[in-house]
């Protein structure tokens, strides 16, 4: 059974939604939520859960002090729900192919550092966009830039507001990203095992 890390630093719907997913799947389970903000949302619903967390800061992510930690719980897949940090290279190189993330964006279009929530949503809004959605993507060194898994669109409507495009984004990705993350395990080479 594989073991899954969410990275969060929001509310955390989508970890919830990937909780519940691997909760009894004999495939994976989440075995760890990692969060980079005390007061997140995200640490409550992995509480409710019974999920552990572990808290961490932005210099704990870069010396590898987070790396040791995912090693000694030997975790295998890492998926990002609303963390907002690059994920440093070392770790990249760690999880090859298998770190994933999901954009509230038809990438390429509106990524990169600063483009995250209701930051997308303006920008696609402000530029009278037709349609949206979310890109689900592995993560390498660059922000938004790895190998695309799935994308699904959405309209944009007239009278959209930045708050009534993010609903439906939501449940674009509560709907497709456990699924995603599912798929994409089940793609793994069987030589593939925990570190």
């Amino acid at each position: 059974m594989k073991r899954i890390a969410i990275f969060a630093s929001g509310s955390g719907t989508n970890a919830e939604e990937l909780i519940k997913h691997f909760h009894e799947n004999a495939l994976a389970q989440v075995a760890l939520v990692c969060c980079d903000q005390p007061r997140a949302g995200v640490l409550q619903r992995a509480w409710d859960l019974g999920v552990p967390s572990y808290l961490f800061n932005g210099m704990q992510l870069r010396n590898g002090t987070l790396l040791r930690e995912l090693q000694g719980q030997r975790i295998d897949v890492l998926v990002l729900a609303g963390f907002l940090r690059l994920v440093p290279a070392e770790m990249v190189q760690a999880f090859p192919k298998r770190i994933v993330n999901i954009h509230p964006a038809l990438l390429p279009k509106y990524g990169g550092k600063g483009m995250y929530g209701n930051h997308v949503h303006e920008a696609v809004i402000a530029n009278r966009d037709k349609e949206s959605g979310i890109t689900i993507h592995l993560v390498n060194e660059q922000y938004d830039e790895g190998e695309h898994l799935l994308q699904e669109k959405c309209p944009v409507l007239q009278n959209d507001t930045a708050a009534t495009l993010a609903q439906r984004i939501h449940a674009l990705e509560h709907a497709h990203y456990p699924a995603a993350v599912e798929s994409m395990i089940r793609s793994f080479p069987s030589e593939v095992k925990s570190e």
